[in-house]
């Protein structure tokens, strides 16, 4: 029976090859043999201005002379990949008969049966392919080798050729790569477990599966005893030995940038040709930039290490130590870095274009993108869109809502009162400012009035908005994901932003490929142009949105921008982000070209420190990233649609300003004098109020009627003037019986003080300078006789009332959920950036 199955193989595969044996003959005979010399070069990556920022090799090599290939390593590759080297011509026929048998029965080219010398054909004419035809050129070409190549020669080029796992090509660059040492240096046990990952070097590269490496080495070493290269005292003893290999190194000098361009290179024309025909590929990066953002980030994240109130691993220890077991080889067991993190994105607004992407501190330490992957808390940087969606409802800049205390139940964020709790502002000063504008409450991140507006605008209508922006991440359907609780990536958070100054739309989805080229020019690859965009706000309200970042940027949380970071003078808006218990810091801001976000954290969510702040950790760097963009792509204005009109609005009412706008103010002098009430806002035709001030423009009923000429005198008689003493309130009144947390508590007592002396320390109202800057109208210092009533001293307020329901609305209990480099990337992400190791088929 064998007899007859092997007659009628051998029949079979005569006829086959008469078939076609003239064509293959001829077609391996073109091929240029000087091609097994020229190791295949590595593809170039360009940034945006043509300028080398990096380059892809597959062939991280470094070829060496068949003199420095240790014998150990010749033997091993000989015993596991093709015993009968020295004797056959190219070929083995009985590996041949073999394999066609297996590959007959099943139907199809299952087994490969190729020597070495058919592998060093294959992989250097990328012979790819499971096909009879394809494996018998294979065998023409490598009977071609052997005709002109000597034995050893074969083994140097196979040797500095194939692919060890890891990005590491060629013996040399193995041998430095796993063990830190050249080849010719390499241990018995060391020259066994390079020759048993060949036949599957992803799989069997001991930074993926040690155990497996292992089996794969001690198979290798009984080969070479079975067929006598070593003797049994040496195998045993070389199989017993622990498998002590280096840590995975930044090879090629990548940076995250470099590794994600990889990623896509690969995704847009497979890992063949990625790695194997040394293309041109350009790209949307900015060389200059991202060399700045990694500084920066670098710079900025060891200041804040330095904090007193910093208690937790440095960047510093982790290093000392990480060089220390490399140069132990134990480099492998070291833990993952737990000192403070951070992550740039920059964006091109009209293209999308990622111009910088720095996913962390140290790409040599972790590889985990944290611009891409990391989904964490944006705190409140989300708040610019709470504002969008209110605006778009109708509300606008110059609406009045209530900056004063929330119920816990209504937000249930936390457990801190004040400081980034679930009413506090995004600062340390804890101060409540009654009414205010919705402009004044975006500017000074308000998270209280944000709250009161995002339920007037509705939860539904804030988060299909945060969708239509961008962000994919799933947002929890809870008040308290309108001060940031849900976990988003940076990428998203950034194209979000765009839409303001795009007014009002964004592209699809960032991106960092433009095309990829071969030498000589042609293109095999390029992004598609048919990136729609998509309409998210009306101009109008992006605008509106706009003008409030600006003042945020200028007067509000982030105005120490230019005044202690040196941010340059040219048009610029942003928000600072901090997410409650200060775990996560950020900053996102643009201007007319380009945006950009940054965060600070820890990969296992924790405070950084009490009072790390976006603006103390985050706005640095973003500040030397935009002067440098602005330095290099001039930014300009971004213009008001026409359809928003300026108008003047009484700041006490919320109402159309009237001639008669004025409060009554004590000077510094301790006179009294009239101060215009009134700044100049912006709003749309539907969004303008109709009504005049309702505070000063009408009459208003006294709320104590003046006393009859008649009772004058005995209202005189009923008290002594000299003897009183006025009551000074040295702390706000909350006029409530609702202040569960003594947010706002009356503290009332006489001072003993005479009443000269009280008139002397009596505070007049105060006006924030912001506010100050904001009033358009002219101030009148006129003098006058007559004492403020008591109405007068107290505005009609007119907020948005929000009633807490704690029996009907939803109450997120929140817990943290660490986000770490091994969660998987989300179906549906807006950039996926797995880091895949080199891929390679297992068939050779």
């Amino acid at each position: 029976m064998p007899i007859t199955v092997a007659a009628f193989v051998l029949g079979g595969l005569a006829i086959y090859i008469s078939m076609g044996l003239s064509d293959l003959k001829n077609q391996a005979a073109t091929l240029d043999l000087n091609k097994l010399e020229q190791m295949e070069s590595a593809s170039v990556i360009l940034d945006r201005n043509d300028k080398i920022f990096g380059q892809i090799y597959v062939e991280n090599r470094e070829t060496i002379p068949y003199e420095q290939l240790p014998r150990d390593l010749v033997n091993a590759v000989i015993s596991v990949e093709d015993a009968s080297f020295y004797q056959h011509h190219g070929y083995a026929i009985s590996g041949i008969l073999r394999a066609t048998f297996k590959n007959l029965v099943a139907g199809h080219v299952r087994q490969g049966a190729s020597t070495i010398t058919q592998q060093l054909a294959r992989n250097s004419f990328a012979l790819k392919g499971k096909t009879f035809r394809r494996k018998l050129l294979e065998i023409f070409v490598a009977r071609r080798i052997e005709d002109n190549f000597n034995k050893q020669k074969i083994m140097e080029l196979y040797l500095n050729r194939i692919y060890f796992g890891g990005g590491l090509y060629g013996a040399e660059a193995a041998a430095r790569g796993y063990f830190g040492k050249s080849a010719h240096e390499l241990s018995l046990s060391e020259c066994a477990t390079l020759a048993g990952m060949i036949k599957s070097p992803n799989r069997l590269s001991p930074w993926t599966d040690k155990a497996a490496s292992r089996d794969a080495r001690n198979y290798a070493l009984t080969r070479m005893h079975d067929l006598g290269l070593i003797d049994s005292s040496n195998c045993a003893a070389a199989q017993a030995q622990d498998l002590v290999i280096g840590n995975r190194q930044n090879a090629q000098g990548q940076n995250y940038a470099v590794d994600y361009i990889r990623q896509q290179v690969i995704n847009a024309v497979g890992w063949d040709r990625a790695m194997n025909e040394g293309f041109r590929i350009h790209t949307t990066v900015d060389g200059e930039l991202q060399k700045v953002a990694e500084e920066s980030l670098r710079k900025n994240l060891d200041k804040a290490e330095q904090h007193p109130g910093y208690d937790h691993q440095t960047h510093a220890e982790y290093a000392a130590s990480f060089r220390q077991a490399k140069s132990s080889g134990t480099a492998s067991a070291q833990p993952a870095p737990e000192y403070l993190q951070g992550a740039v994105i920059g964006l091109n607004n009209e293209t999308g274009g990622i111009l910088v992407l720095v996913g962390g501190r140290d790409f040599e330490h972790n590889q985990y993108n944290r611009a891409l992957q990391a989904k964490r808390p944006a705190g409140t940087a989300m708040l610019p869109l709470v504002y969008a969606a209110a605006f778009e409802q109708g509300m606008f800049p110059g609406s009045l809502v209530e900056d004063s205390p929330l119920d816990n139940r209504a937000v249930m964020i936390g457990g801190m009162t004040g400081i980034l709790g679930e009413w506090g502002p995004e600062s340390a000063d804890n101060r409540y400012d009654g009414t205010i504008s919705a402009r004044q409450a975006l500017v000074k991140s308000k998270n209280g009035a944000t709250v009161r507006i995002g339920m007037e605008a509705g939860l539904d209508e804030v988060l299909q908005l945060c969708r239509t922006a961008g962000i994919r991440s799933s947002l929890r359907p809870y008040p308290a994901t309108l001060l940031g609780s849900s976990e988003v990536t940076l990428a998203e958070l950034a194209l979000a932003y765009t839409i303001f100054p795009n007014g009002g739309w964004r592209v699809n989805a960032p991106h960092i490929l433009e095309r990829i080229e071969e030498k000589d020019g042609t293109v095999v690859w390029e992004t598609p142009r048919d990136h729609n965009s998509q309409s998210v706000l009306k101009a109008e309200t992006a605008y509106e949105v706009h003008s409030c970042l600006t003042d945020a940027l200028e007067t509000g949380t982030g105005k120490t921008a230019r005044i202690e970071f040196g941010l340059k003078k040219f048009p610029a808006a942003g928000k600072t982000g901090t997410a409650y218990d200060f775990t996560d810091a950020l900053f996102t801001g643009y201007d007319s070209n380009f945006t950009c976000a940054v965060w600070a954290g820890f990969d296992k969510p924790q405070k950084i420190y009490r009072g790390a702040f976006g603006r103390e950790l985050a706005l640095p760097v973003w500040v030397d990233i935009m002067n440098t963009a602005a330095a290099r792509y001039s930014p300009r204005e971004i213009k008001r649609p026409p359809g928003l009109k300026e108008v003047e609005i009484c700041l006490r009412s919320g109402m159309l300003a009237t001639d008669k706008c004025y409060d009554t103010v004590r000077s510094a002098t301790g006179d009294s004098v009239q101060k215009r009430t009134t700044y100049t806002e912006i709003a749309t035709a539907a969004q303008m109020p109709t009504e005049p001030c309702n505070v000063h423009g009408e009459p208003r009923v006294p709320v104590v009627a003046d006393a009859p000429a008649a009772e004058a005198p005995r209202a005189q008689l009923a008290a002594d003037l000299t003897e009183v003493k006025p009551v000074i309130v040295k702390s706000p009144t909350l006029l409530a019986e609702n202040d569960p947390y003594n947010s706002a508590r009356s503290i009332a007592k006489i001072d003993k003080a005479t009443e000269e002396q009280v008139a002397e320390k009596e505070t007049p109202q105060k006006i924030d300078n912001r506010e100050r800057d904001a009033m358009r109208g002219d101030a009148r210092n006129q003098k006058t006789d007559k004492a403020r009533s008591a109405d007068d001293a107290k505005p009609i307020l007119r907020a948005i009332p929000v009633e807490p329901e704690p029996e009907e609305t939803p109450v997120e209990i929140r817990r943290a959920v660490p986000v770490g480099p091994m969660d998987e990337v989300e179906e549906g992400a807006l950039l996926k950036a797995a880091t895949p190791s080199p891929s390679k088929s297992d068939d050779h």
